[in-house]
């Protein structure tokens, strides 16, 4: 009867035993993938919160333009001298450091 219980717990453990590669590949994969992906996501956010008039937006769709207006989910941007757009906040893809030199000067 001893020889029952301690077979059965001893089958027990290999089990958890092999659940361990498994454990860890997770653990991997969250800190290799998901958790600079999330940090990233989140200075993204940040960055666009922070939009102000003024500002050297690049949309997501590759279009530039200097911010006119902020609203709460837009932004107008002019993008040619007297040509403005309405673009989603969601869409900016980056805002540009102040100071660049325009490329055709």
């Amino acid at each position: 009867m001893l020889d029952f219980l301690a077979a059965g717990s001893g089958s027990a453990g290999q089990g958890l035993i092999g659940f361990i590669p498994i454990i860890g590949m997770v653990l991997i994969f969250w800190f290799l993938i998901i958790r600079p992906q999330m940090k990233q996501q989140k200075a993204h956010r940040a960055k666009i919160g922070a939009v102000k008039r003024g500002d050297q937006i690049v949309t997501s769709g590759g279009i530039m333009g200097k911010v006119t207006k902020v609203d709460e989910d837009y932004v107008e941007a002019e993008i040619a001298q007297g040509v403005k757009v309405k673009v989603v906040k969601t869409m900016i893809g980056d805002v540009l450091a102040p100071g660049g030199t325009p490329a055709n000067d």
